[in-house]
This record gives C-alpha cells, sequence and structure tokens, in this order.
C-alpha cells in the first residue's frame, strides 16, 4: 500500500487561539509539511483547487511546482484539480511544465470539485459541470497523446491542427479520478482504464463502498482486466498515539475545527460527535494497532491499495502533529504495507527510467 498526505490549503484561524496566520505563512506551512511528508517516507503529497474561502489552493501547479524544486522523490498529486472549470489547454500547459519541472513525478487527481462560490466565478452551473469536467478530461487526454490536435468542444473554442507546447515528460501522465458520491466520475474512470480516489471523507463506508464496487464493474463493462483496477481512498482524518484515549485528547480540539467549516460551508454535520466521527467515519484516530484494524476494515471493503491522510496540523501544536506522523510511519505503515498490496503500476518517476521527449507530431 502507497501512503499520500494532502492538503487543500484550508486558511482559517485556529481552533484554540482564534489567530489566522498570514497567507504567506500559511503557504510556508504547506511548504514544510511536503518535505515532512518526504522526509518521513510518505509516497506522494497532495495539494487541492479550490476558488472560494477560506480556501487558498486555487493554483495547485504552482504551489506543486514549488514542492518539486525542494524534494526529490515523492510523488507530487492534485486533489483534485477541477477540469470543469479550466480550460484543458490552459491546464495542460501548465501540467505539461510541472512534469518537466518535477522530473516526471506528477500525478492528477480530477474532479468536477465542489462549492457554488467558485461555479459563479466561472460560470459553471449544476446542470453542465459533468459535461464541462468529461469534455476537459478528454481534450486534456487527447493533447497529452498528440502532437496536433482538432476537435470542436461545446464549451471552449475549436482547435484546428492545434500544437501545445511544451510536449509532455510522462507518456502520459496517470489521471486518477476524484469523486465523492458521482456515478458519472467513475463511468468516466472506467471507461478510459484510469485508476479511481474515493472521497471517503464525509459520510460512513456504505455511499463509498456502493461506489467502488460499481466502478469495478463498470470497469469490466468496457473490457479491462479486472486485477489492473487501482483504488485510492481518502481519510476524514488522522492522529495516532500510543493508546486510544491520549489520540481522543489530541484530536478534539481538531475535530470541533472541523465541524465548524463545515457549518460554515452550509454542510449538516454527518456525526454526533468525535466519538461517533472516529468510530463511523474513515478518520483513523486511536493506536498503532487501532489504526491497522480500522484500514484492514476499510480494505475489505474498498480493496484500495492508496490512502491519503490530512497533512496539516488542523490546530495541533506542529510538534504533537509531527510526532503522530512519525508513529504512523514507524507503527503503522510498515504493518500495512507488508500486509496489503501496491497499486497495479509501477510508481517510480519517470527520470529515474529515462522517459523519452513526446513526438510532435501523430
Amino acid at each position: 500500500m502507497k501512503f499520500l498526505a494532502i492538503t487543500l490549503i484550508v486558511h482559517a484561524p485556529a481552533p484554540v487561539t482564534g489567530v489566522l496566520k498570514p497567507t504567506h505563512e500559511r503557504f510556508r506551512e504547506v511548504i514544510d509539511n511536503a518535505r515532512l511528508a518526504e522526509e518521513l517516507g510518505f509516497d506522494g503529497f497532495g495539494v487541492g483547487e479550490r476558488h472560494e474561502r477560506p480556501f487558498i489552493s486555487s493554483s495547485p501547479p504552482v504551489v506543486l511546482s514549488h514542492i518539486a524544486a525542494l524534494t526529490t522523490r515523492i510523488r507530487l498529486f492534485t486533489a483534485v484539480a477541477t477540469l470543469s472549470l479550466l480550460d484543458p489547454v490552459r491546464a495542460y500547459e501548465d501540467y505539461a511544465t510541472l512534469d518537466h519541472l518535477s522530473g516526471g513525478r506528477l500525478d492528477l487527481i480530477i474532479g468536477k470539485g465542489n462549492g457554488a462560490a467558485q461555479r459563479e466565478l466561472f460560470d459553471v452551473t449544476p446542470e453542465d459541470q459533468w459535461d464541462r469536467n468529461a469534455e476537459s478530461y478528454e481534450l486534456f487526454r487527447r493533447i497529452w497523446r498528440e502532437g496536433r490536435v482538432s476537435a470542436s468542444p461545446r464549451f471552449r473554442p475549436r482547435l484546428e491542427e492545434a500544437e501545445v507546447w511544451p510536449r509532455p515528460y510522462q507518456q502520459p501522465v496517470r489521471v486518477w479520478h476524484g469523486s465523492a458520491t458521482s456515478r458519472a466520475s467513475v463511468d468516466l474512470a472506467a471507461r478510459y482504464g484510469d485508476p479511481l480516489f474515493s472521497a471517503n471523507v464525509t459520510h460512513p463506508i456504505e455511499p463509498y463502498a456502493e461506489l467502488i464496487r460499481h466502478y469495478r464493474e463498470r470497469w469490466e463493462h468496457y473490457g479491462h482486466d479486472p486485477a489492473r483496477a487501482v483504488v485510492g481512498a481518502g481519510t476524514a482524518g488522522a492522529y495516532v498515539a500510543r493508546t486510544s484515549q491520549e489520540a481522543l485528547a489530541a484530536y478534539r480540539p481538531v475535530y470541533e475545527s472541523q465541524r465548524a467549516l463545515q457549518q460554515q460551508l452550509g454542510a449538516e454535520p454527518v456525526f454526533t460527535g468525535l466519538e461517533d466521527f472516529v468510530e463511523r467515519s474513515s478518520a483513523l484516530v486511536g493506536s498503532p494497532q487501532q489504526v491497522i484494524d480500522k484500514v484492514h476494515r476499510y480494505h475489505e471493503r474498498f480493496g484500495h491499495s492508496v490512502l491519503h491522510l490530512p497533512a496539516d496540523a488542523g490546530g495541533l501544536p506542529q510538534a504533537r502533529h509531527r510526532a503522530s506522523l512519525e508513529l504512523f510511519q514507524s507503527d503503522v505503515a510498515p504493518a500495512l504495507r507488508a500486509a496489503l498490496p501496491d497499486p497495479a503500476f509501477d510508481w517510480t518517476p519517470a527520470a529515474a527510467t529515462s522517459a523519452p521527449e513526446a513526438p510532435a507530431h501523430t
């Protein structure tokens, strides 16, 4: 099993002190967390994309490019790239550039994105966002693979033998489809033989397990080898301590902060309190053995081979956050790596295998 650390770059007052960090300090914290993730042995680091308060993750390729310059091994993920809002030509240019700067360490998780404010900002409606997501991905996919592209898309101007530069480093980049509950996103992933990343952060396990089951059915429907289907899963929260009592006590202010943010965004809380959240959500809060057991329970339903944890302290003192991640890597990750399979594809950066430059024409 592989492990990612992911941030949506929430920029909100600290849950205990109420202090709001300056924006540049919050970005520095993200960079420091990425370097910490590589130091501790995480396999990937992801940056979300949101275009509304309280997030400042509107430009993941810029943030990931900076991280690429300060790291050497860790894979870099979008979480998610909101292709329903983006011009696929411009998105391709950004991510092909990042692909080169990172030495072929880029993975994309794409999705339609969430939030009414960002839909309004980009003039996207709930009725057309899925069509935009599919069209944008299909055109992005073609540009990545083809030297010249002609297309008559619905949501952007026509392309006529268009050349888009730079040509990418990876041939092709790996694209995951991030989804919470949408069968449209799952079907798109299965149709193209792409891996699925289940959000798995808001509700108990049942809707996510059903969506993954549907993904595997559609995967086979499209004629793909069942053994090649790859699923990743999110985590609603994480704090590992020597005892469950210590973990619950330390994590309580983080949970209260997350609950307040959900209410600020207009989402009704799903869980009644911290204990219910730890019991019925995907949160990994407890002793190392409790966390190992919970991941195994989810794996029985999901069959996932990649797991993400929050990269941010989320209100914890930085020393406690680091101690939790260190304990995860020393006592939890080795047991899960030994017991659960890796994804059915190579995780090695493209630079390590001397990937060739793409031809200018096809």
